[in-house]
């Protein structure tokens, strides 16, 4: 996926950037995702293109997601820090505590960037195992990887329910609201299309999704 730049500001990655799932359709998907992108027209953009095998789109724009949230993220780190934000929290009403069910199985209350840290870590983990993202052609799918996409995206989006509480007056200062608002309404749309994401879970931006599904 393409990433629009932020200026002449210097770009802050929080970590590589993921490929594509190399095993996968994933280049002629990405081809199709940068061409329906260009055009501007996300509400097509995220739909199923013909024939194709559903898990595999969802696998692709899986990692897409992952590194566009990941670039986003990336302006922020150095202000959002363990001083600034102690604990992961989108707005007053919603905190966010990390548990991975297996290194973490009771969940704890962690800062921000550390929440991070942890989530990004462990997609990066989901991503490269091939029994759950298959890098060879033909080769199938879990039957609970419907379950594993959900989860991540569940959590990416508690990612920019953070950054629209906590650090959105920074992103205007940065003038990087544009970028924001385009990736939030592809997530939120990509996520609706394929019912990945509860209503429940969207409530921190509840208004903000609801303005875009109107759209």
């Amino acid at each position: 996926m393409s990433f629009f730049g932020f200026g002449s500001r210097n770009q802050k990655t929080f970590r590589p950037k993921k490929n594509a799932l190399s095993g996968s359709k994933g280049a002629q998907f990405q081809k199709d995702i940068d061409l329906t992108l260009s055009n501007g027209n996300l509400r097509e953009a995220v739909k199923l293109p013909p024939g194709e095998d559903l898990y595999e789109w969802l696998a692709v724009n899986t990692v897409d997601f992952f590194n566009q949230v990941n670039i986003l993220y990336g302006t922020l780190t150095e202000f959002c820090t363990p001083n600034n934000c102690p604990i992961m929290t989108a707005g007053s009403k919603y905190e966010y505590r990390w548990a991975d069910g297996v290194n973490i199985k009771r969940p704890i209350e962690v800062s921000a960037p550390k929440y991070v840290e942890y989530l990004m870590d462990w997609i990066e983990g989901q991503l490269d195992d091939e029994t759950i993202f298959p890098q060879k052609l033909g080769a199938p799918f879990p039957p609970n990887f419907n379950d594993v996409v959900k989860t991540i995206f569940k959590r990416l989006f508690r990612v920019y329910a953070h950054i629209y509480h906590s650090h959105f007056q920074k992103i205007l200062s940065l003038k990087e609201e544009a970028h924001l608002n385009t990736c939030f309404k592809h997530f939120v749309l990509f996520t609706w299309e394929f019912c990945l994401i509860e209503k429940a879970e969207l409530a921190p931006l509840s208004d903000l999704v609801e303005s875009i599904l109107q759209l």
